[in-house]
């Protein structure tokens, strides 16, 4: 009789239970709707003209502008110099737009050389998809952009996290690069014991999150529009520009933070490695007193790329390009004309 009871209250249950499990397990597993496109953020050309950008940055900053439309929105870039020049492509770094290559990219073009500069996803004029920031989105983006204006190859030179991108597209387009990469101040491999508390506090999920809601928007706003016109006669014209752009773009921190957390600055120990294992020819320039990718930096990516030649700036910060051009395009200069690896001395202090 217990045994009967028993069986019947599993009975029971069964039907209780399983009923709601299988109906959940149905609209879990229904088919899904079909996929949104990216959430594509503006970039500073949706910006008044009354904002300082156009005055410091305008869009005509460097001649032969143009703009293409790629998957992840548009890319703005600039073509300069002869256009029978040996091409170069000059990639930025993590907050400050191809305004960085100010004093660096109409030298080269004066040597001859065809010069595609660009501001990379979230940065300047180039919109800011809301997407992880990771190293594909930044090679790929360089490569469609390649595409669009037929270029087969090209010199590539990247600075700070330019430089990890300037890597990383080595080795996953290698037929794009034509045997020679130069980077910078170059991240990639910088440690997290390296990247400061206050931009992992400030790069962390939670903290975008309110960075983003409209009272804090609003306040940056405010600040960033309290200047007088005095002051900004007198502003650093790169400054001020991450100044506008963490202000007024409703995605640049965002993209920031994800590039620190999920890009190039870090974790390409083994495309260095692969790079080591190419044909290419590596030049290192990094400054004594880098505090953003300390110099000991230049040492540990020699040591991964032992071809690489180090180019070594006495009292240089990490604004290399900016303090000391004449340095930074002398190096280039030797580099980009240099036919052999011998002409290339392994080690060079500049002062």
């Amino acid at each position: 009789m217990l045994a009967t009871n028993s069986s019947m209250h599993r009975l029971v249950l069964s039907l209780l239970v399983l009923p709601p499990l299988f109906f959940t397990a149905y609209l879990i597993t229904g088919f899904p709707y079909p996929p949104s496109p990216p959430v594509i953020h503006t970039s500073l050309s949706s910006l008044p003209s009354s904002c300082s950008s156009w005055s410091v940055y305008p869009e005509d900053y460097y001649d032969g502008g143009a703009y293409v439309t790629l998957p992840h929105g548009r890319t703005r870039y600039w073509l300069i110099g002869p256009e029978n020049g040996q091409k170069v492509v000059l990639i930025h770094g993590l907050s400050i737009p191809a305004i960085v290559w100010k004093d660096v990219a109409p030298v080269l073009a004066s040597h001859g050389y065809r010069v595609l500069l660009y501001d990379l996803y979230g940065r300047g004029y180039s919109d800011a998809p809301q997407t992880t920031y990771d190293v594909s989105l930044h090679t790929i983006q360089l490569a469609l952009l390649m595409q669009n204006i037929r270029w087969d190859d090209a010199y590539v030179v990247g600075l700070s996290m330019g430089g990890g991108i300037a890597t990383a597209f080595t080795v996953q387009f290698p037929h794009l690069v034509n045997g020679k990469a130069a980077l910078v101040a170059s991240a990639g491999i910088i440690e997290s014991t390296d990247i400061s508390r206050t931009a992992k506090f400030m790069s962390s999920p939670l903290v975008q999150s309110a960075s983003s809601l409209p009272p804090f928007q609003h306040y940056m706003r405010s600040l960033a529009n309290s200047s007088s016109s005095s002051e900004l006669e007198s502003v650093n014209p790169i400054q001020e520009i991450v100044r506008v752009q963490s202000a007024h773009l409703p995605y640049y921190n965002a993209a920031v933070a994800s590039s620190l957390r999920d890009g190039p600055i870090r974790g390409l120990t083994r495309a260095f490695a692969a790079l080591a294992n190419s044909n290419n020819q590596v030049l290192l320039i990094h400054g004594t007193v880098d505090k953003t990718v300390p110099y000991k930096y230049a040492s540990k990516i020699q040591a991964l790329v032992p071809q690489a030649k180090l180019v070594t700036i006495e009292d240089g910060g990490h604004d290399v390009t900016v303090t000391h051009a004449k340095e930074v395009n002398d190096a280039l200069l030797q580099f980009l004309s240099a036919s052999h690896k011998s002409d290339i001395k392994s080690q060079v202090t500049l002062s």
